[in-house]
């Protein structure tokens, strides 16, 4: 007599499933998140600013090191606000360092996917004029995303999820214009 095969998943292929799925979660909150989102609207326009920038290493530079210093002040008014009795969440200063750190997270990964495609153009695998178009297409592809993954997270089918991709992408680009036109 044969048996019959299992139809529930052997319990170590779930556990897996799961593991596989947190760090992909962790990736959406972070870019979906209120300091991912201004990151990625921070990032494109930043890369839109340097459009003068001789080389793509350059514009690699000036974006790092632009968002590194937005990130720093942002960790700077965690720990400042941490310590006013109105917004004190009775923690330590380390604490609301490390706080401010994991909540504003989505601002460094917000700068990781164009600058790495500016580096493919200042490695020479692409031409520097291509890698700077997609780096700033990459924003742009991004918000979309985001509009797509929290739209799909709140349930909404799928009309309401391409109005959130239109939504996200289109006042993305509005503010993203208005960052260029201050600078």
């Amino acid at each position: 007599m044969s048996e019959s095969p299992d139809p529930a998943p052997p319990a170590r292929a779930t556990r897996i499933a799961a593991a596989a799925k947190r760090p992909a979660r962790g990736l959406i909150d972070a870019y979906s998140g209120e300091h991912g989102v201004y990151g990625v609207v921070l990032v494109t326009a930043l890369i839109a600013v340097a459009a003068d920038e001789e080389t793509d290493l350059d514009v690699i530079a000036f974006v790092v090191g632009t968002t590194v210093v937005f990130w720093l002040a942002h960790l700077y008014a965690a720990a400042v606000a941490s310590r006013s009795p109105r917004h004190g969440r009775g923690e330590s200063l380390g604490a609301a360092l490390r706080h401010g750190a994991k909540h504003s997270s989505g601002m460094l990964l917000a700068m990781l996917i164009p600058s790495l495609l500016l580096g493919l153009g200042a490695a020479g695998i692409l031409d520097e004029d291509t890698a700077y178009l997609i780096a700033l297409a990459s924003g742009v592809v991004l918000l979309a995303l985001i509009g797509y993954a929290n739209a799909a997270r709140n349930g909404s089918r799928w009309p309401w999820r391409l109005l959130g991709i239109l939504a996200t992408t289109s006042l993305g680009l509005v503010v993203i214009a208005l960052s260029v036109l201050a600078h």
